[in-house]
Protein backbone atom coordinates (compact mmCIF):
# COMPACT_ATOMS: atom_id res chain seq x y z
CA UNK A 1 0.00 0.00 0.00
CA UNK A 2 1.13 3.57 -0.54
CA UNK A 3 0.27 6.06 2.49
CA UNK A 4 1.14 9.63 2.39
CA UNK A 5 4.42 9.02 4.10
CA UNK A 6 5.54 7.58 0.92
CA UNK A 7 3.46 8.87 -2.23
CA UNK A 8 3.74 12.53 -0.98
CA UNK A 9 4.92 13.47 -4.00
CA UNK A 10 2.25 11.48 -6.31
CA UNK A 11 1.50 14.32 -8.28
CA UNK A 12 -2.50 13.89 -8.56
CA UNK A 13 -4.72 17.24 -8.85
CA UNK A 14 -8.67 17.28 -7.64
CA UNK A 15 -10.33 19.48 -10.03
CA UNK A 16 -14.10 20.40 -9.54
CA UNK A 17 -16.03 22.65 -11.56
CA UNK A 18 -18.96 23.93 -10.40
CA UNK A 19 -21.01 24.70 -14.05
CA UNK A 20 -24.35 25.59 -15.21
CA UNK A 21 -26.97 22.12 -15.16
CA UNK A 22 -27.55 22.72 -19.00
CA UNK A 23 -23.94 22.59 -19.91
CA UNK A 24 -23.37 19.35 -17.80
CA UNK A 25 -24.08 16.24 -20.80
CA UNK A 26 -21.69 18.43 -23.22
CA UNK A 27 -18.90 19.24 -20.61
CA UNK A 28 -18.91 15.59 -20.23
CA UNK A 29 -19.12 14.72 -23.67
CA UNK A 30 -16.26 17.03 -24.45
CA UNK A 31 -13.94 15.14 -21.63
CA UNK A 32 -14.63 11.68 -22.77
CA UNK A 33 -13.80 12.76 -25.94
CA UNK A 34 -10.54 14.11 -24.62
CA UNK A 35 -9.68 11.13 -23.17
CA UNK A 36 -11.07 11.88 -19.90
CA UNK A 37 -11.90 7.88 -17.99
CA UNK A 38 -13.00 8.96 -14.49
CA UNK A 39 -15.53 11.53 -13.99
CA UNK A 40 -18.25 12.07 -10.90
CA UNK A 41 -20.89 14.27 -11.17
CA UNK A 42 -23.21 15.54 -8.80
CA UNK A 43 -26.08 17.71 -9.29
CA UNK A 44 -25.78 21.65 -7.01
CA UNK A 45 -27.60 24.29 -5.77
CA UNK A 46 -25.36 27.77 -5.41
CA UNK A 47 -25.92 31.58 -5.72
CA UNK A 48 -23.80 33.44 -6.79
CA UNK A 49 -23.44 36.29 -9.66
CA UNK A 50 -25.48 34.67 -12.29
CA UNK A 51 -28.97 35.54 -12.40
CA UNK A 52 -31.29 32.96 -10.37
CA UNK A 53 -34.54 31.78 -12.56
CA UNK A 54 -38.46 33.46 -12.11
CA UNK A 55 -40.68 30.70 -11.17
CA UNK A 56 -44.40 30.67 -11.74
CA UNK A 57 -46.52 30.17 -8.99
CA UNK A 58 -48.85 27.26 -8.30
CA UNK A 59 -51.91 28.51 -10.52
CA UNK A 60 -49.54 30.58 -12.63
CA UNK A 61 -50.11 33.55 -11.80
CA UNK A 62 -47.58 34.80 -9.73
CA UNK A 63 -44.13 34.72 -10.17
CA UNK A 64 -41.25 34.79 -7.83
CA UNK A 65 -36.91 34.48 -7.94
CA UNK A 66 -35.77 30.44 -7.40
CA UNK A 67 -33.56 30.60 -4.06
CA UNK A 68 -30.94 28.90 -6.23
CA UNK A 69 -29.67 28.10 -9.54
CA UNK A 70 -29.08 24.49 -10.49
CA UNK A 71 -25.79 23.78 -10.94
CA UNK A 72 -23.54 20.72 -11.49
CA UNK A 73 -20.27 19.80 -9.68
CA UNK A 74 -17.89 17.86 -12.05
CA UNK A 75 -15.11 16.09 -9.76
CA UNK A 76 -11.74 14.58 -11.74
CA UNK A 77 -8.55 13.46 -10.27
CA UNK A 78 -5.53 13.38 -12.75
CA UNK A 79 -1.76 13.73 -12.84
CA UNK A 80 -0.29 17.14 -13.04
CA UNK A 81 0.25 16.68 -16.88
CA UNK A 82 -3.38 16.59 -17.40
CA UNK A 83 -5.00 19.94 -15.24
CA UNK A 84 -4.87 21.98 -18.12
CA UNK A 85 -5.38 20.62 -20.83
CA UNK A 86 -9.00 19.41 -18.87
CA UNK A 87 -9.74 22.83 -17.31
CA UNK A 88 -9.37 24.26 -21.24
CA UNK A 89 -11.94 21.60 -22.12
CA UNK A 90 -14.01 22.54 -19.10
CA UNK A 91 -13.91 26.40 -19.44
CA UNK A 92 -14.31 25.98 -23.81
CA UNK A 93 -17.33 23.81 -23.43
CA UNK A 94 -19.29 25.44 -20.22
CA UNK A 95 -18.44 28.92 -21.70
CA UNK A 96 -21.40 31.37 -22.40
CA UNK A 97 -19.60 34.78 -21.38
CA UNK A 98 -22.42 35.48 -18.38
CA UNK A 99 -22.18 36.13 -15.10
CA UNK A 100 -22.92 32.65 -13.38
CA UNK A 101 -20.98 30.49 -15.96
CA UNK A 102 -19.35 28.68 -13.04
CA UNK A 103 -16.01 28.27 -11.09
CA UNK A 104 -12.97 25.46 -11.32
CA UNK A 105 -10.68 24.36 -8.62
CA UNK A 106 -7.61 22.73 -8.45
CA UNK A 107 -6.14 21.04 -5.43
CA UNK A 108 -3.81 18.74 -4.71
CA UNK A 109 -4.45 14.83 -3.59
CA UNK A 110 -1.75 13.68 -1.56
CA UNK A 111 -3.12 9.82 -1.86
CA UNK A 112 -5.96 7.95 -3.72
CA UNK A 113 -6.83 4.12 -3.14
CA UNK A 114 -8.76 1.48 -4.96
CA UNK A 115 -10.98 -0.05 -2.68
CA UNK A 116 -11.42 -2.83 -4.66
CA UNK A 117 -7.75 -3.58 -5.14
CA UNK A 118 -6.90 -2.23 -1.88
CA UNK A 119 -4.19 -0.50 -3.76
CA UNK A 120 -3.07 2.91 -3.16
CA UNK A 121 -1.01 5.45 -5.32
CA UNK A 122 -0.70 7.63 -8.55
CA UNK A 123 -1.45 4.27 -10.77
CA UNK A 124 -4.88 3.69 -9.49
CA UNK A 125 -6.32 6.92 -10.81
Amino acid sequence: MCFKSICAFSSMKRIEAIIQEDKLGLVVDELRASGVIGITTMQAQGIGAGDRPMLGGSRGTAKFMAPFNKLASVIIITDDQKVDSIVKTIMDTAHTGNAGDGKIFVTNVEDAFDIATKQGGKHII
